[in-house]
């Protein structure tokens, strides 16, 4: 509501030319090629992609879908990535020296620079979708990494001496203690895995021009944005809509394991 509020305000009270400040426009043209009304953008779904063709919602529906499935098999493989490595991290401190620096790094690589030599290198080997996967990964596996981590240190120093006293290994005191005290961390993590799974999808499919999905959709649907502006936000609303979806599953996933979570409580005398 507050973003619909704020895009029609806009054209209310926008430049169709834009505002421009020092030669540079700062804010878009409000007028109906830029910025359609919402209700445009609304009505254009439910109407046919192409002359008799299906309406627009369906088509978005199916491309959100192909790229659900390829948004899910990128974040699967992330976590599962992102996990190992904080696990690895935790229990090594030679491996997260050498490793957390170039972790960080990894995501200053601009994404649509990676995604054709992703392509490139992977093409030969696997079919297009398991390359965009793979850059979906490549965004997920970060915020789950970093959030492991740190959700794997932030027991206090008097619980990991309580297991100890208790002769618990390594492994028992990671299932037992650390483990459950990184839940908390772990699902805002996930969260931000499956936002960026999403975008490394979408951008994954137009870089390498795989077919099908939403990605995909957005560019054809771009070249026509000057006879049919409304039909370019269908495409990017599906895109927006898929992303609060993933979001809203991981979110459900939360209930169960938080609801089952051990709490443990150090009592210092």
């Amino acid at each position: 509501m507050i973003f619909a509020a704020l895009w029609e305000g806009y054209k209310l009270v926008g430049s169709p030319d834009g505002t421009v400040v020092f030669g540079v426009r700062v804010l878009p043209r409000a007028d109906d090629l830029s910025m359609p009304h919402l209700w445009t953008v609304f009505e254009r779904l439910g109407k046919p992609e192409l002359t008799g063709g299906r309406p627009v919602w369906i088509v978005i529906l199916h491309a959100c879908v192909f790229t659900f499935g390829i948004t899910a098999a990128g974040f699967v493989a992330g976590a599962l990535i992102g996990l190992l490595l904080a696990v690895l991290m935790q229990r090594f401190q030679l491996v997260e020296r050498g490793f957390l620096p170039y972790v960080i790094l990894s995501q200053t690589v601009p994404l649509v620079a990676l995604a054709p030599l992703v392509a490139g290198w992977g093409g030969t080997i696997m079919p297009a979708w398991a390359t965009v996967a793979v850059i979906a990964s490549y965004l997920s596996f970060f915020p789950v990494a970093v959030g492991m981590l740190r959700g794997l240190q932030s027991p206090s120093a008097s619980g990991v001496e309580l297991m100890r006293s208790y002769a618990a290994g390594w492994w028992r005191t990671l299932v037992k203690l650390r483990f459950p005290a990184a839940l908390p961390y772990l699902f805002p993590a996930l969260r931000l895995a499956g936002a960026a799974a999403v975008v490394g999808a979408v951008v994954g499919e137009i870089s390498t021009g795989t077919r099908g999905g939403i990605g995909r959709l957005v560019i054809e649907y771009s070249r026509e944005a000057t006879s049919d502006p409304a039909k370019v936000y269908t495409a990017m609303l599906g895109a927006a809509l898929l992303g609060l979806f993933v979001a809203g599953v991981v979110s459900l996933l939360e209930v169960p394991l938080m609801r089952h979570r051990r709490h443990v409580e150090v009592v210092t005398l």
